[in-house]
């Protein structure tokens, strides 16, 4: 049960944040390019790096942080699914560029920031 109520807590702290960090993203930038939920997109999965590598390949952290942070916070933050669904929404609007800047630049920028975070925490730990 404690696991559940973790992955909760996680849950909502992550939701909340993704729609905070996505609001900012979007009232500084616009809506041309769904800036906020690429930005949430790159920022979790660095976050999902640095916490896997310090996890389940170092162990430094208990495995309740696990359930806490990677299957609640990140879980619930990043918005894969809402990437998704806008990159249909820019092909039937015709924009076929920017749905293939937005797919590409996600893929690859939110791969190097998982790295990025497992480097990080390599030389932190």
């Amino acid at each position: 049960m404690q696991k559940y109520l973790l992955i909760g807590l996680g849950g909502f702290a992550g939701a909340m944040a993704r729609y905070w960090a996505g609001t900012m993203v979007t009232q500084r930038v616009g809506l041309r390019l769904p800036f906020g939920t690429f930005v949430v997109n790159v920022t979790g999965c660095f976050l999902i790096g640095f916490f896997m590598y310090l996890l389940a390949e170092r162990g430094v952290l208990g495995s309740h942080w696990l359930y806490l942070i990677v299957v609640g916070f990140i879980g619930a933050y990043t918005t894969f699914s809402t990437f998704e669904y806008e990159t249909m929404r820019e092909l039937q609007d015709g924009q076929f560029g920017i749905a293939m800047l937005y797919v590409g630049g996600s893929v690859l920028v939110g791969f190097a920031m998982v790295w990025l975070g497992s480097r990080v925490a390599r030389l932190l730990a």
